[in-house]
This record gives structure tokens, sequence and C-alpha cells, in this order.
């Protein structure tokens, strides 16, 4: 059974070290009860189908485990989980576009196309999965096939353990996942290279395209910038604005909804009171870890220490900063602290137990024995034991179980300062002080493992230590008081301009935030938000939310809806501010260049208010940025290619001011040309234009998003 070791490979302790459950289920953001008065479930539109709340947890929940399988991970923390939501809702959402566009065109990936991908072994999903060749590290279909083999037959043989049966089962869907997303990457690319195959090259693009990259012009610059005329010269009327919106108007267009909103974060911190409380308590906790007979796993546990232990000598490099810092001035057996660290906010006492010379690496071999009943289990596994010790072949026995006779390496530092049972660090402590090649036999659960240790190396300093480490956090009453007030603060000010008036009075910050989209997870930075984002999208201009409880039961917030920018073109009253500063800048331009008009560089140059500078190695290709105005100036670029070396152009209009240039210097660069390689290069920004596609075929599906009421 190849597959089984390779399984293995991925996995040392498969069983043991995570308690005979690896690669369970677990959604750290699990399910949660959708509120009586909701009547939809849906969480998103995509060209009129509608996809409900229960098939995107699934689809969440198995991206969930191949992240964990393919990374090794046990669960997902919060952030992580957030990243998952996001990406399985960009990618259904994106195949669907494709699909429906496919269909239209006639576009399909055949099972025989998918077999030659297999046969191929070359696609990145494949190369992440655990059937790979053990020497090369490469992509192995024999594998693979042996395991849809052992996967169809799963059931019909005892001799398979439990456990791996249920390891067998998320492995298949494991598999079913990646076949799956190789057909709709694989439909997705035809797509695209569709559309970036009609985008074609030729040897005059080649040759400007060579030109535009490589010629590179040096010029002398006058500038007079626009911040030489104040605003208030310059008068600007609704007539103007109007025109200029409807010139502008594309560019206002936004393909969702957003919403402009201020609001008030309250974050809780602890009172000097709280902090005296939790030294306190620390000052206790070190007098009892100085006691030798406390049970230290319970105690430690008890203590709410951020800092696990579990009777496992560790490297002190995996210890917090604070902690290792300090390991050798302790001697053995005596607390140390408290002691205060400002980095994290804590109070810390620490005991070292024992410092021992400890293996970093561990060669080993085991077999797993587990019947129905824990009698027959005991039996067989001191059969097996007995005749292992004997000198029976362990291949042999391993392969009569159903099991594979190949050794593994583990590093022990992977699971130092976990969080496991004693059970577990039972066993683990039995592989680091077995002698080489004897023979064990460990009860788990219930069931036997019977190990041999084969070899050990890496040896270092290791220590057992037990650690309390409290950070300090604010007390209940303290949570209170900050409550009661915030509370008061709210009630008494329900109408949007007292929220504005008397917030910094009473001491609280009014924050402000722009479009802001149903697709972000967080307001202000803050987790456990999803409630205050629900109001922000049901409520109306104006109005002042209730007082929302967020954050880790540390943050309390109050939002005051100012803008609703709907989905479609943007009101002229939104973009109003920023037409006006392009109003203004053209006027002064139209000012300038006329009092520039006909002017030569050196008169340029002493005219009021002008800066000068020289300017090196412009090309086409790139915009050209002007240290003396600190601006970007992409149509210099323009001028200084065309324009004629010891020439003068006529005044330029650029984005901080009137530009007047004079070239003084044209080199074409000593890269000589290569017409395939332009046109590659051409063929290559062609195919990110392409790309592009998913936006425009977004807005046309009329795509809308809603998870924000369910997750």
């Amino acid at each position: 059974m190849a597959t089984l070791q390779k399984i293995r490979s991925h996995g040392p302790l498969l069983v043991v070290v995570i308690g005979l459950a690896l690669f369970a289920f677990i959604a750290g953001d699990m399910w949660k009860v959708i509120q009586p008065h909701t009547t939809k479930q849906d969480v998103g539109v995509i060209n009129g189908k509608t996809i409900n709340v229960q098939d995107f947890q699934k689809m969440v929940d198995e991206y969930s485990e191949v992240i964990k399988m393919s990374q090794g991970l046990q669960a997902l923390n919060d952030q992580q989980l957030t990243r998952v939501k996001d990406q399985v809702w960009q990618a259904y959402v994106n195949n669907e576009l494709i699909a429906a566009e496919a269909e239209k065109l006639g576009l399909v990936v055949t099972d025989k196309e998918i077999q030659s991908i297999i046969d191929e072994g070359a696609h990145p999903l494949l190369l992440q999965t655990p059937f790979r060749n053990q020497q090369t590290g490469a992509f192995d279909k024999d594998e693979l096939k042996n395991f849809l083999v052992q996967y169809a037959n799963l059931g019909k043989s005892s001799q398979m353990p439990a456990q791996y049966v249920e390891y067998y089962q998320k492995l298949g869907t494991y598999w079913k996942f990646i076949e799956r997303t190789i057909r709709e990457s694989t439909l997705a690319e035809k797509y695209q290279n569709l559309i970036s195959k009609s985008l074609l090259s030729n040897p005059i693009d080649a040759e400007d395209n060579f030109n535009n990259r490589t010629v590179q012009t040096d010029a002398l610059l006058a500038a007079v910038p626009y911040t030489s005329i104040p605003d208030s010269a310059i008068t600007i009327d609704k007539e103007e604005i109007r025109d200029l919106y409807a010139k502008r108007k594309e560019t206002f267009k936004q393909a969702v909804e957003t919403r402009d909103f201020q609001y008030i974060d309250v974050t809780v911190t602890p009172s000097e009171a709280d902090r005296a409380e939790v030294l306190k308590e620390v000052q206790e906790y070190a007098e009892q870890l100085a006691n030798p007979n406390t049970e230290l796993v319970t105690f430690v546990r008890s203590t709410g220490s951020t800092v696990p232990y579990n009777n496992l000598a560790i490297s002190k490099t995996i210890l917090p900063a604070d902690i290792s810092s300090r390991i050798d001035s302790a001697a053995i057996n005596e607390v140390f602290g408290p002691f205060y660290n400002q980095t994290d906010d804590s109070y810390n006492a620490f005991r070292i137990l024992s410092r021992v010379s400890s293996p970093d690496s561990i060669q080993f071999r085991q077999l797993q024995v587990a019947l129905e009943t824990e009698e027959k289990t005991r039996n067989l596994a001191d059969s097996i034991f007995h005749a292992l010790k004997s000198g029976a072949d362990f291949a042999t026995i391993a392969k009569a179980y159903g099991q594979n006779g190949e050794s593994t390496w583990i590093d022990t530092h992977h699971f130092e300062g976990t969080s496991m049972s004693e059970e577990n660090a039972d066993f683990l402590n039995s592989l680091i002080k077995a002698t080489v090649n004897e023979w064990n036999s460990k009860k788990i659960g219930q069931g036997y493992i019977l190990t041999q240790v084969l070899a050990k190396k890496a040896f270092q300093d290791k220590y057992r230590i037990a650690v309390v480490k409290r950070p300090v956090e604010f007390s209940k009453e303290t949570y209170n008081k900050a409550y009661n007030d915030f509370s008061q603060f709210v009630a008494q000010n329900t109408q949007k301009d007292d929220v504005e008036k008397n917030a910094e009075e009473s001491g609280y910050n009014l924050l402000e935030r722009t479009d802001y989209s149903s697709a972000e997870h967080y307001v202000g930075g803050v987790n456990n938000t999803r409630e205050v984002i629900k109001w922000i999208f049901s409520a109306k201009e104006g109005d002042v939310s209730p007082l929302f409880e967020c954050g880790d039961n540390n943050h309390m917030m109050v939002v005051i809806l100012n803008r609703i920018h709907k989905a479609g073109y943007r009101n002229i009253n939104a973009v109003a501010d920023m037409l006006k500063v392009e109003i203004l800048r053209d006027k002064k331009a139209e000012q300038i260049m006329a009092q520039l008009k006909g002017a030569d560089y050196a008169t340029v140059k002493n005219t009021a208010d002008a800066v000068s500078d020289t300017v090196k190695h412009i090309t086409f290709a790139a915009p050209v940025y002007v240290a003396v105005t600190r601006a970007s100036e992409p149509v210099l670029s323009a001028y200084a290619s065309k324009t004629e070396v010891n020439k003068t152009t006529a005044p330029i209009k650029g984005n901080a001011g009137v530009y007047v240039m004079q070239v003084i210097d044209r080199n074409e660069g000593t890269e000589k040309f290569d017409d395939a390689a332009e046109e590659e290069g051409i063929k290559t920004a062609n195919e990110r234009y392409a790309s592009m596609f998913i936006s425009d075929l977004y807005e046309k599906a009329k795509v809308k998003d809603t998870r924000y009421l369910f997750f």
C-alpha cells in the first residue's frame, strides 16, 4: 500500500499526535443560525442565478479541508477562514461567468482532456497532492491510480484501521475537488486564450515597442506650478461642473453599491486596578509553581496561560522572546518572576524542571492495532509485539495488516509548545527517550501503536519548562463602566448633528470611512462587526445606529450613515469636488499658457514663481517624474520623444503645472532589436489585457454579493 505511506509521509503521527482524528471537519467559523426574521437565504446572484447560504457554506467547508490537507493544518483561524470565503466566492463567480460564455461559444473540457492533463502530470494542482514520487517529488499518476482503486474498494476489507478509512474518505473528497478545479481552470484558460489570440502583434508594433522602451531623451524643464495662482482667484460655476461631469460620466460608473459613514469605535482597556489584580494572581501562581507536588499540566491550563504545558522538553527558540531571553538566568526548579513584559502587556512567571539533550529529528516505523474490542486489540498487540521482539519481519507483518513497513522521520520541534493531550505527549516522549532499534508498545485511545526508533539526530539542549503568561485584561467592572458611559452618550445623541457636535467633548473620536462595500469583512479593522455591516447596508442617509458590541468583546461602536452610492453612475454631487479640482487646474493652465505663449526656455525659467530641472533618460514607455513639482507627468514622455534635439516645445499642460521643455540629447541605447522577442513581449502584454475580461462579464452579469448578511 504505497499510497498509504505517502499519506503517512505528509503527516507523521497521523493518528496519535492529534488524537486519532486527523483532518476532521473543523469549521472555525461554524454555520451560524439564520435569524428568524430573515426570509431570504441567498448569499448572491450571478446572471439571475441565486446561490443559497447552505450551498455556499458547503463550498467553504470543502475548500477549508483542501487548505488544511495541503498545508498540514488542523484548523484555520478567523483570518484564514475569511480569506477562504473570499476565494470561494471569487472562484464561484468567475466559474459561473465563464461557464455561461463558454456554453454560448460551444467551449467544453472533455474527460479525455482531463485524463491527458493527469497523464502529463505537470499541472500545478497535481503537484500539491500526496500522489508524488518519493524520490523525485513529481506527480505520480500510478500512485493516484492505486489510491483510486483502494478508494473504490473502501469498506470491502477489514484490514484497514477505521481511522485510515476516514482519512481515505477525506482524501477522496480532496481529489474530487482537485479534479473539478482542473476542469474549471482549463475551461477558463480556453476562454482567455480565445480572447488573447485575437489581439495580434506585427513587425511595426514590435519596432515601435522597442523604440518606445529603449530610446532615451535628456531635457531641460522649466515649469510654472499651478500653486502660483491662488484658488480664490478662480471662479467655477455649476454649469461647468455639469459639462465636465457629462464628459467624465463613464469614469464614475461603479459595479457595486458603496456607502460613506462616520463611526465611533470605543476600545475597552484594562484599568490600573485590573493590572494590579492580574499581578496579584500571577504572584499566587508563582507560589504554586514552586510547589513540587503541583500537577503542572492541569495547573498551567487553569491559570489561563497563553503558553501551554505538555511535559515535553522544548527548544527555547519556540518560547516567547521575553521567556527565552531569561532562561539562562534561571536556576533549575526555581521559579523566575513574576515580571512584566511590555511587548504583549503580560505578567509572567516560569519554572524550569530540567534541561536535557534531545533530538530534533527521529526516524521510526510503526504498526497500529485496533480491533472491535479492547481485549482483542490488546491480545493482538501483545502477540505482534512479542513476535517483533523475537525477530519477526516487520514489513511482512505490516503488509498482513494492511499497513506499510517503511520508516518515516518526524521533526519534534513541529510539536513543541503546542497544546496536546497527555497521552500524545507521552507517546512523543516515548520516541524521544527510546533506545535505537528497541521495540515499544503504547496504548493510545482504543488502540495500540508498536514503534521502533531507527535513528536520532540534531541533538540540542531543550527544557522542560512550565510557563504562566497572563496578558493583562480588563475586568467585568471596567467593561461595564465603559459600556454605561458610552450607552449614555448614544442615548443622549440620537441625531447625526448631535453626535458630530458632542463626540469630541465627551471624549470620543469620530472617524470617517468612504466607499465601503459589502464585500468587506470588518469596520475599522475590528472583527465580529457583521451586525454593524448589516446595519450600514440597511440604513438610510443620516441615520444613527444603536450601540453595537463587537471585536473580542472589547469594542463598542456607533455609526452614522452619511451617503449611499448606488451601483451605476455616481451622483454628480458625490464627485463635484473632484470635478472642481480638474476645472481649477484647467483654468490655471489656460492663464499660465497664455502668459508663456511664444516664450523660450530661458524666458520661462526666469519667470516669477517658475522652477527648473534637468531630467535624463526619458522614454516614451514610462511617465516622467519631475522632482521640482513632485509630480508624475506622462505627457512629457510623449513630447520628449517627438521633439528634435536642441528644439524647445510650446507650453505643455501637465498635472502639477505648465512646462516648457528643451531637448538637449537623445540616445538610442545599446540594446539590439529582436523582432521575435518584442512580438513575444507584446503577446504577453495582450494576455494581461485579456485577463481583464472578467470585470466586463461581472458587470454584465449584474453580480450581487450579499454574503455580509450571513458571514
